[in-house]
Formats: structure tokens, C-alpha cells, sequence
């Protein structure tokens, strides 16, 4: 009886050193659901992000794919670009999936739609590139980051490179009417009117607008109001497919009105239809590959020539930013748990292909650097190059605190 007790006690002791030793430890996951727009007007965006935060993972886990000990787990799930999908899928992933942090999405609205789940399940929710900033604002909670440029990035930037240092410049806004494009324009017109310029004109058309031809004629009286010898300019903001740029080209603003096309910078397809069109424009960019020098940078174009025989673009980079800021928080907090991680990453510095980004204390926005660019065309080259003018860091754009 002794000796069985004893037999006993001992295949106890062995099993429990069995189950708490770093082996059997590194059998726990840490799972992410990433939600993105795989489908739908956004698809494009959606599938660079995905790739993005692929890569970043490989290269902050120099290729492991394990953290603390633990697998990574990455479940990718299609809001279609839907806000009540996108809603839907945090609430599967928070509550089926127990996930422990939630990336994504592409889409303003979805992202609004997202924010509510995260401070009911109290749970991470880190915005990769969906860009509003009324995410960060009154309704934003403390378990959200926004690793994503906010729309008074695109204002102050845009604004700097367009009004600063000249005068008598008048600029119309054609944007979509919904959260993103209305973001954009309302930051836009306060960094304008504050750079010394004039909005003569906004002009919002929903996301499935074909035809042009009524806004862009809108656009065209407007700008009769302005001075003569002002400079005119009609600054585009459009995000997916269905871009107005045709339309307006056709209408030759600049030869028959003086009114120059300008618009941000975009992803290498969207810049394969500017080539020729908006030659000499200047704006301000996120991301083009040949802007940045920096180590996470270098890999990013080499691996990704590696894997896809081609250039890392746009929203390439946000997916790997985001990845790199979930990283930089895991190994930060020593753990998943997330009032630890929400604590850790509260004012936190990390680095991204396109430089240093920093989370603004009050509001969880990712502060960063945009880049003043000017339009040029190459025979050689399939797509107008935005040339790196100048950086804009992020001492030169402060941001308002969204609550």
C-alpha cells in the first residue's frame, strides 16, 4: 500500500514538473485577430496591411514567430468593409477566439463601429491604418492605439506643403462622404486657414460615385470668387477605387481654369494612373519606400523582393508599423495581459520603415513624420514619383489631443 502511495506520489511530482516546465509553457499561444478589408472597396488597402503585419511579425521575431516563450497565432478575418461585419467579427474574436489583441482596420467607419467592443470586452484593439482621427477621439477608449496617421497628419502636412511661405492661395477639397473624407477636410481647413490660405470650396460625393461631372463644375464656379493671380488648387482626397483623377483631368482645370490638381501620396497603383497627370504637384506622403533610411526599412524592401518580386508599398508599411508596435508593447509589459500592455504602451516609442513613431499620452495617437514631396515622371519608371522634398517630423506637426 506504502510502496503504491509512494509510485503514485511520484508519477504526480513528474507530471506537474511536466506541465511547468518552459517546454510545456511554450505550448501557449498568444493569439491576434487581425480584421481587415480582404474584400470590398478597400480590398487593395486591406491586403497590403495583412502582408505588412506579416512581415513586421517575421522580422520582430527574427523569423520565430514566438514571443515570451509562446507562439504567435494570427487569425485574419474580412470585414468586407462593412462596420456592422467588422463589429461583429471583434465580438467573435474577443469572445470564440479569446483573443488576446485585436489589429486593424483599414476603414474609418469600421473602425468607429470596432471602438465600443474593445472597452466592453476590455481588451487591445491597435488601429493599423485606418486614418480618422475621431478614432483617437471623444469615443475612443484606453484600449485602443492608433499606430495609423491621423487625418490632421494629411492637413498639417498637406497644408505645409501647399500654403506655407506663399500667398493669395485659394484651394477647393473633393473628398468622400464619409468619416475618413470628412476628417481629412475638417483638419485640412483649420491647418489652411492657419498656414494664411482660403478653402473657396468643399465637395463631398459618396464612395460609389461615377460621375463627376456635376462636382467638378461646382468646383469650377467656386474658384471664380478667388483674386485674380491667386494660386488655385483643387486638392483631391480619395481613398480605393472609383478615383475622380480622369474625370477631372478631362476638364482641363489647369489649362482652361489655373486650377492645379493636388493631391497626397497613394499606393503604387493609384500613382501608376498619376504618371504624366500630376506632374510637378506637391503634397505630403505616409510612405514611399525610397524615402527612408533606416534599418527596418532596408529589410522590408529586400524581403519583400524576396517573397513578391516587388516593391513594398503604402499600407505595407502600416501593417508592419502595427506589428511592430504589438511587439514593442508584448515585450514591454512581460506579458499579454492587457491593463498591462495598455499601461506599456501608454506613451511609448518604437520604430517603424518610415522612422520613429511615439504614442501621444493623451489619446493613444501614434505621433510621426510625413514627407513633403513633389511630383515627377520617368520614362523608366511605371509610376509618378513623389520626391522627397523635405521631412516633416514630429516636432513640426503637432497634433490636437482627440479627447
Amino acid at each position: 500500500m506504502v510502496k503504491r502511495m509512494c509510485v503514485k506520489g511520484i508519477l504526480i511530482f513528474v507530471l506537474a514538473l511536466f506541465l511547468f516546465t518552459p517546454a510545456a509553457m511554450a505550448g501557449e499561444k498568444i493569439k491576434i485577430a487581425f480584421i481587415e478589408s480582404l474584400s470590398g472597396p478597400l480590398e487593395t488597402y486591406g491586403k497590403q496591411g495583412k502582408i505588412g503585419f506579416q512581415l513586421g511579425m517575421e522580422y520582430a521575431t527574427n523569423g520565430t514567430m514566438e514571443l515570451l516563450g509562446k507562439k504567435i497565432e494570427i487569425t485574419n478575418m474580412d470585414s468586407k468593409t462593412q462596420p456592422a461585419e467588422a463589429k461583429q467579427l471583434l465580438i467573435n474574436a474577443y469572445k470564440d477566439l479569446d483573443v488576446d489583441i485585436a489589429v486593424g482596420p483599414t476603414s474609418s467607419a469600421c473602425a468607429m463601429a470596432m471602438l465600443p467592443v474593445a472597452a466592453e470586452f476590455k481588451k487591445l484593439l491597435v488601429v493599423s491604418t485606418a486614418v480618422s482621427e475621431a478614432i483617437v477621439g471623444p469615443k475612443g477608449n484606453k484600449y485602443v492605439y492608433k499606430v495609423s496617421r491621423s487625418s490632421s497628419h494629411d492637413a498639417l502636412a498637406g497644408a505645409i506643403a501647399l500654403v506655407k511661405g506663399k500667398k493669395d492661395v485659394y484651394i477647393a477639397t473633393l473628398a468622400q462622404d464619409y468619416a475618413y473624407g470628412h476628417g481629412y477636410v475638417n483638419a485640412f481647413e483649420k491647418a489652411v486657414k492657419a498656414a494664411g490660405g482660403t478653402i473657396i470650396h468643399k465637395e463631398f460625393v459618396p464612395m460609389k460615385t461615377q460621375d463627376f461631372t456635376a462636382p467638378g463644375l461646382r468646383i469650377v464656379k467656386a474658384f471664380k470668387d478667388a483674386p485674380e493671380g491667386a494660386k488655385k488648387y483643387l486638392v483631391l482626397n480619395w481613398a480605393g477605387k472609383g478615383s475622380p483623377l480622369n474625370k477631372l483631368k478631362s476638364m482641363q482645370l489647369e489649362s482652361k481654369h489655373g486650377i492645379t490638381l493636388s493631391s497626397g501620396g497613394n499606393i503604387i497603383p493609384v500613382l501608376k494612373a498619376y504618371k504624366n497627370k500630376f506632374d510637378g504637384g506637391e503634397g505630403a506622403a505616409y510612405y514611399y519606400y525610397k524615402m527612408h533610411d533606416n534599418e527596418q526599412n532596408k529589410w522590408l524592401i529586400k524581403k519583400f523582393a524576396e517573397k513578391y518580386n516587388d516593391i513594398p508599398d503604402f499600407f505595407h508599411c502600416g501593417g508592419f508599423a502595427a506589428a511592430m508596435a504589438v511587439v514593442e508593447g508584448i515585450k514591454k509589459a512581460g506579458s499579454v495581459e492587457t491593463e498591462a500592455m495598455v499601461a506599456a504602451m501608454k506613451g511609448m516609442e518604437f520604430m517603424t520603415p518610415k522612422g520613429k513613431m511615439k504614442f501621444q499620452e493623451c489619446d493613444n495617437q501614434a505621433l510621426q513624420s510625413m514627407f513633403h514631396f513633389k511630383f515627377k515622371s520617368y520614362p523608366e519608371i511605371d509610376h509618378i514619383v513623389p520626391e522627397l522634398i523635405r521631412e516633416l517630423s514630429i516636432e513640426d506637426l503637432p497634433l490636437p489631443c482627440g479627447r
